[in-house]
């Protein structure tokens, strides 16, 4: 990969980066209050099956969808897997989640001039911008490569639960180091699947996660907002 692309794909798989992905936990916390997840073992089998489950077959493989949509500049491809995206999102975090942090993207991109205006008007023209839609547009505009962009994505969803487990298990940070090491592969696996699922195959059929969405929205004690 040039230099600039790598260094553009730390700069967006940055948990730095200010979206607010830090301040959702995407139902694990409901999932730790109930004892779901209560020690390394267990938060390290929970992020697994979720990336391989949930995020490989569907929010990934969407992001892919995205990233071709933006480099044909095809607007009406970007406007219907915006539009499958957030009708997805089945519960009000969720969706919220991801159109917060879709806009604080999109918004940061528009403030660094980011992409051509033809590439920023097709940004723009969404009625709503989701995360996978505005990362999406801030992968082609930086010129970042579609598979260095997947494991970026994977990589950054995948610290940020860690980050969550180290928190409120709580777990150490050694803890917390070894099970990003130790997902590494996974990570490989889990993108390999995302770039060769056809439409048809993609699902984000989870109802045992939506229901901890769920009942994290009337949760009574907690860090995250999702």
């Amino acid at each position: 990969m040039h230099a600039a692309a790598l260094l553009h794909l730390l700069q967006l798989s940055s948990p730095s980066l200010p979206i607010g992905a830090y301040s959702y936990s995407q139902g694990l916390e409901a999932a730790i209050e109930n004892g779901r997840v209560a020690n390394e073992a267990g938060a390290r089998a929970w992020i697994a099956h979720a990336l391989h489950e949930v995020v490989a077959r569907f929010e990934a493989p969407i992001f892919t969808r995205l990233v071709d949509a933006f480099a044909a500049r095809d607007a009406q491809a970007v406007t219907l897997w915006t539009e499958r995206f957030i009708a997805a999102r089945d519960t009000s975090e969720f969706r919220a989640e991801t159109i917060q942090m879709g806009y604080s993207l999109g918004k940061l991109a528009a403030d660094l001039k980011l992409g051509d205006p033809e590439l920023l008007a097709i940004l723009q023209a969404q009625a709503e911008v989701p995360l996978p839609t505005a990362l999406a547009f801030a992968t082609v505009a930086l010129q970042v490569p579609r598979e260095a962009a997947v494991l970026g994505m994977l990589f950054a969803w995948a610290e940020n639960q860690v980050l969550a487990c180290v928190k409120t298990v709580p777990l150490g940070q050694v803890a917390g180091q070894r099970m990003l090491l130790s997902l590494q592969p996974e990570l490989e696996r889990a993108a390999a699947t995302a770039q060769t699922l056809q439409d048809d195959e993609l699902s984000n059929w989870s109802p045992g996660l939506s229901l901890l969405s769920m009942q994290h929205e009337v949760q009574y004690s907690r860090i995250y907002r999702s």
